[in-house]
């Protein structure tokens, strides 16, 4: 009898409704991989734009479809060629197919989890904080240099604050008004994200700002953080080429050489060690309410996990 695992699949794209338990596989690690008996799995925009079919030009799917690339969990099984990673390893980081009570992992998209870092907030690191230094490096940002973030206090932008002050950098945030206070404990200057950006990060930075690094898309954001800058030559959106290339800023949808992942998250490691790392998890939710799950995260932003799966 073959090895089942539970999971969540979809058997084609659509709202969270399309989100169902099903049972597969328990998969095999091949070369440079591990599988892991899940603990959590992060729910992040990648997710939900994959299943509205979205992305399918970049990320093709086959139906039925287990979704899911961030997770935490132990390592029960190696490939041939694993080192570094042995049986029973408690990691975080990037995998595959993530929404099932077991999943595959390349070793070099892992980190070992501390244990004093929990399953949620370990699963709800990798593809933000992957997402911020690879933007941090697109825009080659250096210590010294004053950098504008705008959408700061969402998870990419957190991250974003978090590894640009620890390369010496000096940070304005701008996001709603409510959220200021969030960003000015993670030592960020805080404007508002209005119409009079560019004004708001004058009176901040009298002296300008060097780049800027857009996620939230639109032309309120975008033209604003271009004039900031004097121009869109440092100006980087993660969400919106079709603004950006029009007010003469520029985009990056990824690195599919995956050549950021394990160095996102040893930074992300060196910031809990100290005590610094800002992840707030707002929700979890059991693997069977999954549907629900995305639902909270797609209307409100927030950063979800599925918590101890199975059930």
């Amino acid at each position: 009898m073959r090895a089942m695992s539970e999971a969540i699949a979809f058997d084609a794209f659509g709202g969270p409704d399309v989100l169902h338990l099903a049972d597969v596989d328990v998969p095999e690690p091949g070369p440079g991989q591990v599988r892991i008996a899940v603990k959590a799995a992060g729910i992040n925009p990648l997710d939900w734009k994959i299943r509205h079919g979205y992305m399918e030009a970049m990320f093709p799917v086959e139906f039925p479809h287990v979704p899911g690339i961030e997770l935490s969990g132990v390592v029960d099984a190696l490939g041939a060629d694993v080192t570094g990673l042995k049986v029973g390893d408690e990691v975080f980081g990037a995998g595959e197919r993530a929404y099932a009570d077991h999943a595959l992992a390349s070793v070099n998209r892992l980190a070992r989890k501390p244990s004093d870092l929990d399953w949620e907030r370990a699963a709800g690191i990798q593809v933000a904080a992957e997402s911020a230094l690879r933007a941090l490096e697109e825009l080659r940002l250096g210590r010294g240099e004053t950098l504008l973030v705008t959408g700061a206090a969402g998870v990419v932008g957190t991250f974003a604050v978090q590894f640009a002050l620890a390369r010496g950098a000096k940070v304005i945030g701008a996001a709603r008004a409510t959220r200021r206070a969030e960003l000015e404990s993670l030592g960020a200057a805080a404007v508002t994200l209005d119409e009079d950006l560019a004004a708001r990060t004058k009176v901040v930075s009298p002296k300008g700002i060097d780049a800027a690094l857009d996620l939230v898309g639109g032309e309120m954001s975008l033209s604003g953080a271009v004039a900031a800058a004097e121009g869109g030559e440092r100006v980087l959106s993660l969400v919106d080429p079709q603004t950006a290339h029009g007010v003469g800023a520029r985009f990056s949808g990824g690195s599919p050489e995956d050549a950021f992942t394990r160095p996102a998250l040893d930074q992300a490691l060196a910031l809990h060690a100290k005590g610094d790392l800002a992840l707030r998890v707002h929700a979890a939710y059991p693997l069977a309410k999954a549907a629900e799950a995305h639902r909270a995260g797609e209307a409100d932003s927030l950063t979800v996990t599925l918590r101890e799966l199975p059930d």
